[in-house]
């Protein structure tokens, strides 16, 4: 019970903080970060709208296609966020008067903006929700064109920030793209937290001795593993580990003075959990290059 009352907590706060964004940001300086919420900055260019209740009829006639063709797992994930956060932004929509930021330089505003916006984001899609909108459009085009949700969100939010720049220009589509950046970077971040361990791969024909060496030196726990090798279809035992970023490089340099020849992979960790002996991790990116650490 406590653990729903801290993930429904998370997502609360996580609308209301990207609603607060967009009023106090995004809004007034007509950033537009794709979704719906951006349409609504490029439709009171021509009309004179409610934002909040653009959103909200944009949202709910999105979730309607979500019902008709998505399931329903993927749907009920998007109504809370779908319901929730056009309200919070009819909520904030005063919140400038109160907090003025008009002599902030716009570049600084698509900073701060963009940061929090992710931030706010993360904490709604760490718990598998989201704020609905074009999230379910991209999850159409994934099922429907066969394409990578990567493409799906170029081509859906991509197009309404280009539309964005059509309607107020070359210098609010720059600042539009800073805003999207920073906050697809801050939601990845606060969604996998900032890890400070690497998870290290070696093979080597002294696997042992780089065993001890790890244990000795740095008391990590390590693990080695029964592979075989791809072309030469030899069996081996690769050696598995977590260790600290501040070891990586000493790590790397002394395993190397052990066996030259040792091939040496670390690999970005999101999550290391120790507790029961188990080992969570994400993984992103191969490396040999200690400058990766």
């Amino acid at each position: 019970m406590t653990r729903k009352i801290k993930k429904y907590l998370q997502i609360i706060v996580g609308i209301f903080i990207t609603a607060t964004v967009y009023n106090l940001f995004l809004a007034p300086y007509n950033l537009v970060n794709g979704d719906v919420s951006g349409l609504a900055i490029i439709a009171r260019r021509f009309f004179y709208i409610n934002e909040s209740v653009f959103i909200l009829v944009g949202n709910l006639l999105i979730l309607l296609l979500s019902f008709y063709f998505l399931d329903w797992p993927k749907t009920k994930h998007s109504i809370l966020g779908s319901l929730l956060f056009p309200l919070c932004v009819y909520l904030t929509a005063d919140i400038k008067n109160f907090i003025v930021i008009t002599d902030l330089d716009p570049l600084l505003v698509a900073i701060i903006g963009g940061a929090l916006n992710g931030f706010g984001n993360g904490l709604i899609f760490q718990n598998d929700y989201t704020t609905g909108g074009t999230d379910i459009l991209e999850q159409l085009l994934v099922k429907f064109a066969k394409m990578p949700f990567s493409k799906a969100i170029i081509y859906i939010d991509g197009a309404i920030i280009v539309l964005s720049g059509l309607v107020y220009g070359m210098e609010t589509l720059l600042y539009s793209l800073i805003v999207l950046i920073l906050s697809s970077e801050l939601t990845h971040r606060t969604m996998f937290k900032i890890n400070r361990h690497q998870l290290l791969f070696v093979q080597s024909k002294k696997i042992n001795k780089i065993k001890e060496y790890l244990q000795t030196q740095y008391v990590y726990d390590v693990t080695l593993l029964n592979t075989i090798g791809g072309y030469t279809q030899k069996k081996r035992k690769t050696l598995f580990c977590a260790v600290e970023k501040k070891d990586c490089y000493p790590i790397k340099e002394g395993i190397l003075l052990i066996d030259p020849h040792a091939f040496i992979t670390f690999v970005k960790a999101y999550e290391t959990q120790n507790g029961n002996h188990t080992l969570r991790h994400n993984q992103e990116k191969l490396t040999l290059d200690e400058d990766k650490c």
